[in-house]
């Protein structure tokens, strides 16, 4: 690491311990994360919808695909800071993976849990406003996951020294 991204990883550490973690900062994570999530669950409900695969088939491709994305945005802005493919790889695994699996728990939980949604047609506002209170939900209970996890210089934290 050379003495610039010390420096700003120094920064991050210690401006980020305990309680001195802004809720924007922590939204500005969980927004990042959110959209690429969102990219791979609404394809993936999308998929399984078009294709008639069974609700539980969907759900889990909804899931392989937000992680592919979110990790995928992730490593798009390492890879731009030079960091060669699989460091690239292990920082957007540390930077993102709590915050996927909370928000695809949260999101696919309801999804299957409001009555229909899964079964309506991709014509059907039941479908789409489902999945976008599915997706608010995720984002307004992940972002203090997030904030937690940056004020311990884990999570998108890790990511910062990049920037």
């Amino acid at each position: 690491m050379d003495h610039t991204a010390h420096q700003q990883h120094e920064h991050v550490d210690h401006a980020h311990h305990g309680a001195g973690v802004s809720w924007r900062t922590a939204a500005q994570a969980t927004l990042h994360c959110l959209t690429g999530c969102a990219i791979g669950e609404v394809l993936g409900m999308v998929i399984g919808t078009a294709a008639g695969l069974h609700n539980a088939a969907t759900v889990v491709v909804s899931i392989a695909l937000a992680f592919v994305f979110g990790y995928a945005l992730t490593m798009r802005g390492v890879l731009r800071a030079g960091l060669p493919v699989r460091q690239a790889l292990k920082v957007a695994l540390a930077a993102d993976t709590v915050s996927i699996v909370v928000m695809e728990l949260i999101d696919n939980t309801v999804m299957v849990g409001v009555p229909g949604a899964m079964d309506a047609g991709l014509s059907q506002a039941l479908f789409w406003v489902s999945l976008a209170g599915s997706l608010a939900l995720a984002f307004v209970l992940t972002t203090p996951v997030n904030r937690w996890m940056i004020g311990r210089g884990k999570g998108h934290a890790v990511v910062h020294a990049y920037h």
